[in-house]
């Protein structure tokens, strides 16, 4: 693994995803990521079946390290204050107005070491009228204008993973790394904030854009009817799905791979804007001749026929297949005491260098001696050892 960011030290005193999501795409690059909670409960996303290491804590929370402090306490207060003075990056992703009541506010930080980067996470931002409301995944999602774009009108309700977290935490990296660049020029930090509502607004960007541009306010099926995206169930109930976009030579290829070379001259499906004209139509008719065959007979008749295409894959069967084996997806490392931890890799490669080592998840308090004995170490570094009279 090539750590491009080797050297950098951040802290992380993030909870549940957007927080610890930006700290864990910093640990990826190789920043020295130290995750700080509270002691004994730590993330309450750690929480799972009466222990401290679920499946949400560890997807979020690799190539870190973990130090538990109360800061309401002194000793823990100061230890706090030291990490601060010899860090790059802090990410909080409270609530506004938390941070300051916890003495982790941006002013007071900055006091300690002016070169900080502080990074602000929140759900609708730190100032207006929704500002101190509660927000989660899928409030993010709505608030945005995302979720109506997910939502089936025929079954409506949630689905699908923490996109808004995800994301909101990727914008905040993203951010961060920008600040990083222009201190290595100014010498000076910067404030960075990102709240779930603008980042998600700006995935959505698509849409707006429709919207202000051509006065569209698109729907669940607005993209892929214009993309002509397809899902189709084969005779063995597994799915493959088509993204067939508007090139000719895909279309004649499906026509060749579903032995019906002359149905894209029926009027109904002749022409681009016919096709979206008639999607439904077309889905009713390409799924009776897809439930004919299994998914590897589809898929290799696709295949031959340069069709895009791919399996619709559970997470089961996602990492074995032959082209995500080869690009080396799934890694693993070992933890000293719950054994081996699998994961899928950052998929940033640097002059074809693979990133296929990862440091698994740290359980609470992991490294609370190893990084109180590495402040005394730089602290007794920068005062030298103590004088005495001859």
């Amino acid at each position: 693994m090539i750590k491009v960011l080797e050297g950098v030290k951040v802290l992380e005193q993030g909870t549940f995803i957007t927080g610890p999501a930006a700290g864990m795409l910093l640990g990826d690059l190789g920043a020295d990521v130290i995750k700080i909670e509270q002691p004994e409960t730590g993330d309450p996303f750690r929480a799972f079946k009466g222990g401290l290491y679920s499946p949400h804590f560890q997807t979020y929370n690799r190539n870190k390290r973990s130090i538990t402090l109360n800061t309401k306490n002194a000793d823990d207060r100061e230890v706090f204050d030291a990490l601060v003075g010899e860090a790059d990056v802090y990410i909080q992703n409270f609530r506004p107005g938390a941070a300051e009541r916890l003495g982790a506010g941006e002013a007071r930080l900055r006091e300690i070491n002016p070169r900080l980067i502080y990074c602000a996470i929140s759900g609708f931002g730190a100032t207006g009228p929704a500002a101190t409301r509660p927000a989660y995944d899928t409030v993010a999602q709505a608030a945005s204008g995302f979720l109506n774009l997910l939502i089936n009108p025929a079954n409506p309700r949630v689905v699908g993973p923490a996109i808004a977290d995800s994301l909101t935490g990727f914008y905040a990296a993203y951010g961060i790394l920008g600040a990083l660049h222009e201190r290595n020029r100014t010498g000076v930090g910067r404030k960075v904030e990102v709240s779930m509502l603008e980042a998600m607004s700006h995935f959505n960007l698509d849409a707006f854009t429709h919207y202000y541009s051509a006065g569209e306010v698109m729907g669940p099926y607005s993209r892929p009817s214009v993309s002509q995206s397809y899902v189709m169930q084969c005779a063995d109930g597994k799915w493959v799905a088509l993204h067939m976009s508007s090139p000719e030579k895909f279309w004649q290829g499906l026509a060749n791979a579903i032995e019906r070379p002359d149905l894209f001259k029926d009027p109904r499906f002749a022409t681009r804007e016919a096709r979206i004209d008639n999607q439904e139509v077309l889905i009713n008719l390409l799924g009776e001749l897809f439930r004919k065959h299994s998914r590897a007979y589809w898929c290799e008749r696709l295949e031959t026929e340069d069709v895009p295409h791919a399996p619709m894959y559970d997470t089961s069967e996602a990492l074995e297949d032959p082209q995500a084996r080869h690009l080396q997806l799934l890694v693993s490392g070992h933890h000293p005491t719950l054994g081996e931890f699998r994961t899928v890799r950052s998929p940033v490669s640097y002059d074809g260098q693979r990133a296929l080592e990862v440091v698994p998840p740290p359980t609470l308090g992991e490294h609370d001696e190893a990084v109180r004995r590495e402040l005394s170490t730089a602290q007794h570094q920068k005062t030298g050892p103590a004088k005495t009279e001859a």
